[in-house]
């Protein structure tokens, strides 16, 4: 069985990487729509500890991830993990 490997969304937070479909810039019309739409269908989960959104990570189970720290960090972070998984 092939491990789990966790992205860090922030503070203390974590996602599975094999999961993530998208990370995006939450500052577009499309964007916003998106978070209120998975708020009302119940698929939202706010990592934020309090804070302002700086990215949105979509799920491939259509989950909506909320998280205080930039897309590009992320990113970047994704990015790193997947050279480390080769």
């Amino acid at each position: 069985m092939q491990k789990q490997s966790l992205l860090n969304i922030g503070f203390g937070n974590f996602v599975v990487s094999d999961r993530v479909v998208a990370i995006v810039n939450p500052s577009s019309s499309p964007m916003r729509r998106l978070r209120e739409d998975a708020r009302q269908d119940g698929r939202l989960v706010d990592a934020t500890q309090g804070r302002k959104t700086r990215s949105i990570i979509v799920t491939d189970s259509n989950h909506v991830v909320l998280s205080a720290i930039q897309a590009e960090t992320i990113g970047h972070r994704y990015a790193a993990e997947e050279e480390e998984d080769e």
